[in-house]
């Protein structure tokens, strides 16, 4: 009999279930499509073209993963972007971000007020995302029931989080709770004057954020983008050579090397709860896998709204998760490009560093505003917001010589569409549209087109789980991170059900390819095993 059993062989499943079986476990992970990964898969989508078909780029992954895991010794290898941002505008000027210092020198060019700005303002965020980052590979405390004897625990954890947030002073304080509880449109205003330097920092408060950069709590999500790493080199964005699922690859031979059985084409249907307890899981072929204790690397939504008979939930845990609030706006394109953009703002279509960067079509605040409201009403903006990233620039094993693959992460479309209407039916209107927006700035990039994958919220929920296309598995909302995530009283990767765990992307810290879930989890299963829990 296995001792674990895996729902899902997405990263952070893989990760749980690699620490599970360096503690000596039987695992065994399923996977309900032909090949790991989750959303972070390489797959070729045009002939001779491959790309990172979801997600499209490397920061949040966790350095104690990377190192834990062997990911290097597997094959993964991240190379840095050679420009961080490039921001093209409607009047022809643009601002690129990056080391060095490139930003102040650009920032300049529109305010030298704000570029005197940037050092305060990057020693504040600096210092919050710092204590942040020590807290990802944290279990949040958890609101127990039970009387002192159970709380102790959990007082000591919450003991911990404040001594970090004492390496605050007073200032940084009071900046961090304004970051957790403002909106970055507001957060920024305050800081800075000119409308370049708010759009490159307000894009991060509207990634996988179905949100204006103006709704309250929009700033912790700026903030969530800032605590990454590439190389030892903080708050830096880079490439897996080989795309994103270079990174599940090498996670994967990890695993199976620690002894980790994965099965791929093999859904799960249903979690076996017997007397109160997980016993194991049944498959889409009527397979009842058993084993000790069951982990979840699914959207909370979905385990509990598909997976478990709501008979063996708590009524009001029940009433909760299935009001989880997911749909992050999202809308996916891969297309194959027969020459680089030729952007109007940096003319020529030789590789410059800025075909590296982060390109970002929202040129202001207020264009951000209007593409969500817009999207809220109409079910997308005629003015949308695209991410381009051509990652051939720094990958030429993506693409055949001297042509290119290019990300486009669109944003703001609705999870759902007004009136009843389905994406099924918009698919290729709102494709056509994505792609007018980038010519808009590059006059070739129409011409240069010549094949494309889509991916709608309903392509990415249908195909990777991502309910309402939510890239987080649950909105970063002040009600949905750290000890309410996915809901307080659950914070600590255990659920109502005895030996039923979870491990994704709806636990702490959230969303991204960070790992964290997976390793956070698999060390509170392995405490509740030695403390004869389970």
């Amino acid at each position: 009999m296995r001792d674990v059993v895996i729902i899902g062989g997405g990263h952070n499943g893989l990760v749980c279930a690699f620490y599970l079986a360096q503690a000596g476990l039987k695992v065994t992970v399923l996977e309900r499509r032909h090949v790991v990964g989750g959303a972070a898969v390489t797959e070729e989508f045009h002939p001779g073209f491959r790309n990172s078909v979801a997600s499209y780029t490397v920061s949040l992954l966790n350095p104690k993963v990377i190192a834990d895991m062997g990911l290097t010794a597997h094959g993964l290898r991240v190379v840095e972007r050679e420009v961080s941002n490039f921001l093209p505008f409607d009047d022809g000027s643009c601002l690129q971000t990056g080391g060095n210092g490139l930003t102040k020198r650009e920032v300049a060019r529109f305010s030298t007020r704000d570029a005197d700005r940037l050092d305060d303002y990057d020693r504040v965020t600096g210092a919050i995302a710092d204590v942040l980052r020590d807290m990802v590979l944290q279990t949040p405390p958890n609101l127990v029931q039970g009387g002192v004897f159970a709380a102790l625990p959990e007082m000591l954890k919450l003991a911990k989080v404040g001594g970090r947030l004492n390496r605050l002073d007073i200032d940084l304080q009071r900046e961090l709770l304004d970051l957790f509880a403002m909106s970055a449109g507001h957060y920024l205003d305050r800081w800075f004057d000119s409308m370049p330097i708010k759009a490159a920092f307000g894009f991060d408060s509207i990634v996988g954020n179905f949100a204006s950069p103006y709704t309250p709590g929009s700033a912790y999500v700026l903030l969530h983008h800032v605590f990454g790493e590439v190389n030892g080199k903080k708050g830096a964005w880079g490439h897996a050579i080989g795309g994103m699922g270079a990174i599940t690859q090498a996670m994967a031979k990890a695993a199976t090397a620690a002894g980790v059985e994965i099965i791929t084409d093999a859904a799960v249907n249903e979690v076996i709860v017997e007397k109160g307890r997980a016993t194991g899981v049944v498959t889409d072929k009527g397979e009842a896998v058993r084993a000790r204790l069951v982990v979840s690397n699914l959207n909370p939504r979905l385990l509990f709204g598909q997976l478990v008979s709501a008979n063996d939930q708590p009524a009001e845990f029940h009433r909760r998760i299935t009001n989880w609030r997911c749909g992050s706006g999202t809308f996916r394109m891969n297309v194959a490009l027969s020459e680089l953009p030729d952007f109007t703002a940096l003319p020529g279509k030789a590789r410059a560093p800025h075909h590296t960067a982060g390109i970002i079509i929202a040129p202001g605040l207020d264009y951000m505003d209007r593409a969500y409201m817009d999207a809220r009403r109409d079910g997308w903006s005629q003015r949308p917001i695209v991410e381009v990233l051509i990652p051939s620039t720094l990958d030429d094993s993506l693409a055949p010589k001297g042509q290119h693959v290019a990300s486009l992460f669109c944003q703001h479309v609705a999870p759902d569409l007004p009136d009843g209407r389905s994406w099924d039916d918009h698919r290729e209107e709102v494709a056509d549209l994505m792609i007018e927006t980038v010519t808009r700035y590059a006059p070739n990039f129409k011409a240069a087109v010549i094949g494309r994958q889509i991916n709608s919220p309903l392509d990415l929920e249908r195909t990777f789980g991502l309910v309402g296309g939510d890239i987080f598995h649950g909105a970063l909302d002040l009600n949905q991170i750290f000890s309410a995530r996915p809901m307080l009283g659950h914070a600590d990767y255990r659920t109502p059900i005895k030996a039923l765990y979870q491990c994704g992307s709806g636990t702490h810290p959230g969303g991204g390819v960070t790992g964290a879930p997976g390793h956070n989890a698999a060390r509170e299963i392995i405490a509740d095993i030695h403390a004869r829990k389970v």
